[in-house]
């Protein structure tokens, strides 16, 4: 039976399912067009050569209870299979090892090509805290470097 009276959801239900189809695509566009932020420069630590990258401009978020910033760090020189553990916090001090291998956070993880971390790091970063990064080789050999915090990433 054809209605006899046209309703406005009648009239316009087709304009909405032909919008719900082309977002895929928009957030598809999205995700394949990434920007990053520049590196904070190579550093030496041992025989490895570090740089750490992070990944947006956005402030630490909360993570299973603790403040996490997510960042790329690119070993530029040396193995990463010479690296027992390696872990990354943000804050005036490095955090000690044995408190490190306690939680999931902080550890670097990843491939040859980057590792990815979710670094410990205050709610708030000011100007006296500090990116570390601390590495344990296979040998029980501690390294650890720190990087200055640019002032775009300082609240």
């Amino acid at each position: 039976m054809a209605r006899l009276k046209s309703t406005w959801w009648q009239r316009y239900k087709y304009l909405l399912h032909a919008s719900i189809l082309i977002l895929p695509f928009w957030f598809l566009y999205q995700s394949m067009i990434l920007i990053f932020p520049d590196s904070w420069g190579e550093q030496t630590m041992g025989e490895f050569t570090l740089a750490p990258m992070p990944l947006n401009m956005a402030p630490p978020y909360s993570h299973h209870g603790e403040y996490v910033k997510d960042f790329m760090v690119m070993f530029n020189k040396g193995k990463i299979a010479d690296v027992r553990q390696g872990y990354m916090n943000i804050g005036p001090t490095p955090l000690p090892l044995s408190q490190l291998s306690k939680a999931d956070e902080g550890i670097l993880h990843g491939t040859r090509h980057g590792q990815h971390v979710h670094a410990i790091a205050p709610k708030l970063i000011t100007s006296k805290d500090k990116a570390w990064i601390t590495l344990q080789t296979w040998q029980g050999e501690l390294l650890v470097q720190s990087w200055e915090i640019p002032s775009q990433f300082i609240n």
